[in-house]
Parts: C-alpha cells; structure tokens; sequence
C-alpha cells in the first residue's frame, strides 16, 4: 500500500531552529514524494518547513490558519483554510488529519498532541514533548515515515 492521498498532519511551533525546521522539511518532502496531503497551521517554522518539502515533492499542502486572511499562509500553502479562531483552530487541523506527525513544539503542538489522542489518531514525535503515553517516539526521519507506514496501511 502507499500513502497516496492521506491527509497527514504535520505540527510544531511557529518559530523552529534550524535543525528543526530542517527535520519539517525532510518529514513534509518525504510524505510528499509518497503522495500524502500535508495538513499544517499554515505559518512559519515547522510548518513552513513541512509545507515547503511536500510541495517541492509535489504534493498538496493545506494551511488551516489562526487568522482571518488567506494571506497570512507561508507562501507554499496550497489551499489556505481561513478560520479566525485563533488557536481553536487546532480542533480542525487534528480533526481533518488521518494521523499526526510532531516536530518540535511549544504549548500550541502540546494541545494538538493531546487532540489528537483525544481524538483515537495516531501520533509521531520527534524531537517534540517527551514522555506523553500514547505517541510513538522516533529518533528520525526515515523511522517515521516507517511507523507512519505501519499505522495507516
């Protein structure tokens, strides 16, 4: 089976190091090249990083955004999702995803990581909150994308 179509979440805060934002990149290039769709916030960070790897795959990549103009998307957003709801918007992104991949993180990954498990959807972390029950922690990339494998098909 592949991945082709599946509506995977990439999260993680708005403002990531370099290291971080590379690992987004990687993850969202990877998923991409399998064909996922790449649900994000629609920000910077790990979310631009995501978003920038999927559609340099040539996936589809939808931004469900905080605000209330499309126009706040990171520029490789390809279907802006407006909601102004500020961080309820979370409910959404966790919502629409078949499964969630964590990179990173502040406060507002914390609350879509806890969402999600709420929610029965699988979770990915790496390099995001340690020791939450329920989330599948990886050291990388390719172990990701192995356990996404495992979970969806």
């Amino acid at each position: 089976m592949d991945l082709k179509n599946k509506r995977i979440a990439i999260i993680g805060a708005g403002i990531a190091e370099s290291t971080i934002y590379d690992l987004s990149y990687e993850m969202g290039y990877m998923l991409g090249k399998e064909g996922a769709i790449i649900i994000t916030g629609g920000l910077g960070g790990v979310m631009e990083g995501a978003a920038k790897g999927a559609k340099e795959a040539g996936a589809i990549t939808v931004g469900i955004l905080p605000g209330n103009k499309a126009e706040e998307a990171n520029p490789y957003i390809m279907i802006p999702i407006v909601t102004d709801m500020g961080q309820a918007r979370n409910v959404i992104l966790v919502r629409s995803a078949e499964l969630v991949v964590s990179i990173g993180g502040s406060y507002g990954t914390l609350s879509e990581i806890a969402l999600a498990l709420k929610m029965w959807k699988p979770v990915i972390g790496l390099k995001t909150w340690p020791n939450i029950p329920g989330v599948n922690y990886v050291e990388t990339t390719k172990e990701a994308l192995a356990k996404i494998f495992e979970l969806l098909c």
